[in-house]
């Protein structure tokens, strides 16, 4: 059985890497990750993660696996950071309230039947002071991160407190995708 991971996300491989499983190829996709108009963060990452599976071509007997993590605040799904300016103002949204961060993962079987979960994690930064945001800026780290940081990295020591999964907000929830890719064939100790 051939797994393809439908993401050019680092992050991605090295968490499917923790669950002992790799992929045999790896698929760029190509779709529009536009919000609809009124689209809840829940749906989108959902939608968004099914788009991402199904945009990537399968072969016969292939398994394709594709994921989504979308941070919100109230309805207000806060995209990926393009710039510094973008990062700044993210980061003074989120500073001392929580926030949500739903990561999505679907994955198709071989037959092409669809299967997906959703861990909705919530998260707290701690109120945050202009030269701490302007620091975490300057690393660089936040930047093209929904909602303008990385947990995994420098921002973890800005958040203080989490439910959920920490898999997930990194970018695919190891649980849910460990039980996905095992109802859909995959060995998966």
């Amino acid at each position: 059985m051939r797994l393809v991971l439908a993401s050019s996300s680092p992050r991605r491989r090295d968490l499917l890497a923790r669950i002992a499983v790799v992929p045999e190829r790896i698929a760029s996709p190509d779709i529009d990750e536009t919000p609809r108009k009124g689209e809840i963060a829940r749906v989108y990452a959902l939608r968004m993660a099914i788009e991402k599976a199904q945009a990537v071509a399968r072969a016969e007997g292939e398994i394709v696996i594709a994921g989504d993590t979308t941070v919100a605040v109230g309805r207000r799904i806060l995209p990926q950071a393009a710039d510094a300016d973008m990062q700044r103002s993210f980061l003074e949204l989120l500073s001392g309230r929580r926030h949500h961060v739903m990561s999505a993962v679907c994955v198709i079987d071989g037959e092409g039947k669809v299967r997906h979960r959703i861990s909705d994690s919530i998260v707290r930064f701690k109120r945050l002071g202009a030269a701490e945001i302007e620091a975490y800026i300057a690393s660089g780290e936040g930047l093209g991160k929904a909602g303008g940081y990385a947990i995994q990295g420098r921002a973890e020591a800005l958040i203080d407190w989490m439910a959920g999964s920490h898999s997930g907000v990194v970018g695919l929830p190891l649980y849910e995708t460990r039980t996905l890719l095992r109802s859909a064939g995959y060995p998966v100790e």
